[in-house]
């Protein structure tokens, strides 16, 4: 019944553009940290951003100034908008949350996902 799940990925030609979202479902996530992971194949799950509840964010080095992670708790909602894509940036996209118990970087810290949304980027 608790659950989330990703939506807007898709194909997109480096430079371009993708917009993610993360709906939450059967309680709210307002008390929270939001996070985004992706994971290529046959790699090591990685950490994108995270938004926490109070709206403070964090993005890793590979994707600052690129990537901006937000949310709407009126919504329930979470988004990562993705500019100036690269081949690399090609991975499934997971959104997750946590009660804010251990580091936002670590994917261990989470006790919700989501299944995943691929995104793949042409050079």
């Amino acid at each position: 019944q608790v659950h989330l799940a990703e939506s807007g990925g898709g194909l997109v030609q480096a430079g371009g553009s993708l917009r993610l979202s993360c709906a939450a479902s059967g309680r709210t996530f307002s008390d929270k940290t939001l996070g985004w992971f992706r994971q290529a194949p046959e790699k090591e799950r990685e950490f994108v951003a995270f938004v926490t509840a109070t709206g403070g964010t964090f993005h890793a080095g590979s994707v600052k100034g690129r990537f901006t992670v937000s949310r709407d708790n009126a919504k329930n909602t979470m988004y990562l908008q993705m500019n100036s894509l690269k081949p690399e940036d090609t991975a499934v996209y997971f959104c997750a949350a946590y009660d804010n118990s251990g580091s936002g970087m670590s994917a261990r810290s989470y006790n919700y996902w989501g299944q995943g949304t691929q995104v793949t980027v042409s050079s």
